[in-house]
């Protein structure tokens, strides 16, 4: 068995192609996240990475539209979102595929 700690991890992504991780993977990306009431993310998305994002506690606004605990998003690639933190929140992030230097900031240009 191997032990780590979330708080060891980087902004909360614990599986992945970086480091640190618990375990290397280019398969896919997993991260719990926490966010303080007002924390923003602006516009970006993905051109490769599908982003499923869970609410596990507190509520967000993405693409002003409000989300709350256990609602599932999925945000699929080049589909640009921005995140609002209404209040504190905890959130589980999976990527697929797990793609290095795949989120571009702005709109997508099509």
């Amino acid at each position: 068995m191997k032990k780590g700690n979330l708080d060891s991890m980087v902004k909360g992504w614990f599986v992945g192609n970086f480091e640190p991780t618990i375990y290397q993977s280019t398969e896919v990306e997993v991260g719990i996240k926490e966010y303080k009431k007002g924390d923003y993310e602006e516009t970006h998305y993905h051109k490769i990475a599908t982003e499923i994002t869970t609410i596990i506690s507190g509520k967000v606004l993405m693409n002003n539209i409000e989300y709350n605990k256990g609602d599932i998003i999925v945000i699929e690639p080049k589909e640009e979102t921005d995140f609002k933190v209404l209040e504190d929140t905890i959130t589980a992030v999976v990527k697929i595929p797990g793609v290095n230097n795949d989120k571009y900031l702005g709109k997508y240009e099509h």
